[in-house]
């Protein structure tokens, strides 16, 4: 589009207000591409810049379920831009400024567009800032589970995968434009607001409560959660000194000690296995069982809807080095996250006496792991690596088969070898996002001399139920 000429104050304020309402939402020239190219969620994400970190306040009320957040977003700039989307779905943006100066901005489906009054260079650190408000929305994946901003018996919860977190703040939501956060978040009093990274602080004054967080290492924006309610808070540390924060609803306090006491023995064994812990604390969120459908690797805090087993518990500990820390590059990448978790089950039994993980390999190739025949047949249905649509991304082979893929690469390398493929994949790609041709790639690089080409053509990419388990 062409750069519009210089208005005054008031006619540009004005003209604000009107493209808010019937702006076109995005493809004008020179504005960055309105969705990040995902083979699932094509307008999720956007081009033309990369996001370094969010600054969200926000406060919420629970009695009326509204939301009023300023969401502070620097970026660079990566191609030269005379307008940029952001994607928010639903709440009513206020105003937008681009470094300091009021910007226009239209609205058209989830893509918020937004038009400075100076295109922006090239390599250029930019900070957009969006007020707005609003009721969040309830969104419901392809695979009809729930996400985005759920209403919970004493406030709220925030989910976000795959796309959920447009739903309550403004951003490039997609998994591989990853960013440092930090959040203030103000609820009445007697309520606590819980996210990810450490706390940075409490007030209260008239009646509501701020609480700060901050997360400075990198984190997809589908990681990020507010749990908004009344909360048992524990703290602690693993023999190692890392930082534990659990946050319970105290109607599930006796239900989850078992779950608080076990955390730092299951983030003891897991950097046994995988290497370093990646970031600065652990911890976990436990809601009610009726608040969210599933449980969720929400980075350093996964949430759990009522108290976890173990076997819950380290598949979502698992998932801060392969999913938090190592993020898929798209969504087709999914196995890399579910996978992974799914095998350090598989482990933990191993070195707890429980079965090794070739019983749980060879009772899912008979089919007799599953209680039920249509999910032990479900296991078959397609490659891991190749889910057939975004209805699928979450379903049995992803996890499942995408474990049994892991233990074919592992019984191909070798226990050793493994071991060692387990940490430097976590190493290698740390903070960063990783593709399976990235996996493929490294694991060949790392175990020269072995032939991976039949469990790549067979489990990670072929169709059905493979001739032979070896």
């Amino acid at each position: 589009m062409r750069t519009p000429r210089p208005l005054s104050r008031g006619a540009a304020a004005l003209l604000a207000v009107a493209l808010a309402a019937c702006g076109p939402g995005s493809g004008a020239e020179g504005a960055g591409d309105d969705g990040a190219g995902d083979p699932y969620f094509p307008k999720a994400g956007n081009g033309g810049y990369d996001v370094t970190h969010y600054d969200l306040v926000l406060a919420y009320e629970p009695a009326g379920r509204r939301l009023t957040g300023t969401a502070t977003i620097d970026a660079r700039v990566t191609e030269d831009l005379t307008a940029l989307n952001l994607d928010l779905q639903g709440l009513d943006v206020d105003a937008v400024t681009v470094d300091g100066a009021r910007a226009r901005f239209g609205r058209e489906g989830q893509e918020l567009t937004v038009r400075p009054r100076r295109a922006l260079d090239r390599d250029a650190h930019v900070r957009v800032v969006v007020r707005y408000s609003g009721r969040p929305r309830t969104v419901t994946d392809p695979d009809g589970s729930q996400e985005g901003w759920l209403r919970t018996a004493d406030g709220a919860l925030a989910l976000g995968q795959p796309v959920g977190s447009m739903a309550w703040f403004p951003g490039n939501h997609h998994p591989s434009d990853k960013a440092a956060y930090t959040l203030s978040v103000t609820v009445p009093e007697g309520l606590r607001a819980v996210s990810n990274g450490e706390p940075a602080g409490e007030e209260t004054r008239g009646g509501r409560t701020t609480y700060r967080w901050h997360t400075p290492e990198p984190m997809a924006s589908y990681l990020v959660t507010v749990a908004i309610g009344r909360y048992d808070v524990h703290r602690g540390e693993t023999a190692g000194g890392l930082p534990l924060f659990t946050a319970v609803d105290p109607e599930q306090a006796a239900a989850s000690r078992a779950t608080v006491k076990l955390l730092p023995e299951v983030v003891e064994w897991a950097e046994r296995r995988f290497g370093p812990y990646p970031f600065s604390s652990a911890g976990a969120v436990v809601e009610r069982p009726g608040d969210a459908g599933y449980a969720l690797e929400t980075q350093n805090r996964p949430v759990f809807p009522g108290a976890p087993d173990t076997a819950l518990l380290v598949h979502e500990i698992a998932h801060q080095w392969y999913g938090d820390s190592v993020t898929p590059r798209t969504w087709r990448d999914m196995w890399l996250n579910e996978g992974f978790a799914t095998y350090a089950q598989w482990l933990w039994e191993e070195d707890h006496g429980g079965g090794s993980a070739q019983h749980t390999f060879d009772r899912l190739y008979a089919g007799s792991y599953f209680p039920d025949a249509g999910t032990n047949a479900a296991l078959w249905s397609f490659a891991p690596a190749d889910p057939p649509d975004a209805a699928h991304i979450s379903a049995t082979p992803v996890y499942w088969r995408g474990a049994m893929v892991l233990h074919m690469v592992r019984r191909t390398a070798g226990d050793e070898a493994f071991g060692r493929l387990l940490r430097g994949w976590a190493a290698t790609y740390r903070h960063a996002n990783a593709s399976t041709d990235d996996f493929t790639a490294y694991v060949e690089k790392t175990v020269p001399g072995k032939d991976f080409s039949g469990v790549w053509e067979e489990w990670l990419y072929g169709e059905g139920r493979p001739a032979t388990a070896s």
